[in-house]
Formats: structure tokens, C-alpha cells, sequence
């Protein structure tokens, strides 16, 4: 198993780190993806409808996609393993609790969140605070 999976110590060195950029979930068809890979996608998930992309805004913009709203990308940098338990809920309980919309999405070494970019800021200080927390 690699990652960490102590709760505490994930939450004391999450790390939240702000990514560059805006960013936009937008849909295409399944037969489409070739067509589509100078996107630089940060994600790629196959529903049923058709492949969800999560991509820079102006790559969005210049093939004319109809974008969702626009996120901005928080990394919590911690190596959190993909089965460590509670982690993401208490940290978007925190987040849910200040009205603050998120989208997580994880991967092999780190966890995502993708927030309105009107409410980065708060989310930001928010996963700070909760990390300080667990420092004492």
C-alpha cells in the first residue's frame, strides 16, 4: 500500500497548495477524445454520457466548449493513500459547513479540490486553519 492513512497526520501536513490557472469540467462525446488531447486535461473519467474533462479555461474558450462554472485547483499535497479513511469527508465537512462548493477528485499520490474561483480564498485559509489545528 503506498500513502499515508493516519487521519492526524494527514490533516496536520495536507499542505494545500494553489495551482495556477482556472479551470472548467466540460463533457464530450466517447468517440472524441483523440480529438481533444491538446486540452492538457487534469482529469479524465468515462461516464456513461461521455467523457468528463477537467481542463484549463482558455483550452476550453478556444475550441468553443460549453464550460461549467470556473474552479480554481487546490492540491493537498500530502501522499495520502487511496484508502486512507476520512480524510476528504472531514475536510469537505469543514468546507460544507462555511458554504463552500467543492469537487473533489483523487489520484494515485494526492487529492484535488476544485472550488468556484469567487471562494478560493476563504477555502484556502479554511484547510490552513484545519491543518494548524492538528499541529498542537
Amino acid at each position: 500500500m503506498s500513502g499515508i492513512t493516519d487521519l492526524s497526520f494527514l490533516l496536520k501536513n495536507m499542505n494545500p497548495i494553489l495551482n495556477d490557472g482556472e479551470f472548467v469540467f466540460c463533457t464530450i462525446a466517447i468517440n472524441e477524445l483523440k480529438d481533444f488531447a491538446e486540452l492538457d486535461p487534469v482529469s479524465i473519467t468515462r461516464e456513461a454520457e461521455g467523457w468528463s474533462l477537467i481542463i484549463p479555461r482558455e483550452k476550453a474558450e478556444l475550441k468553443k466548449l460549453e464550460p461549467s462554472s470556473v474552479f480554481k485547483m487546490i492540491t493537498l499535497s500530502v501522499h495520502s493513500s487511496l484508502q486512507a479513511v476520512g480524510f476528504l469527508a472531514f475536510v469537505l465537512g469543514v468546507l460544507a459547513d462555511q458554504e463552500i462548493s467543492v469537487n473533489a477528485v483523487s489520484a494515485f499520490y494526492h487529492d484535488y479540490l476544485f472550488v468556484p474561483a469567487d471562494q478560493v480564498d476563504d477555502a484556502i485559509k479554511l484547510l490552513n486553519v484545519i491543518s494548524s489545528d492538528y499541529q498542537n
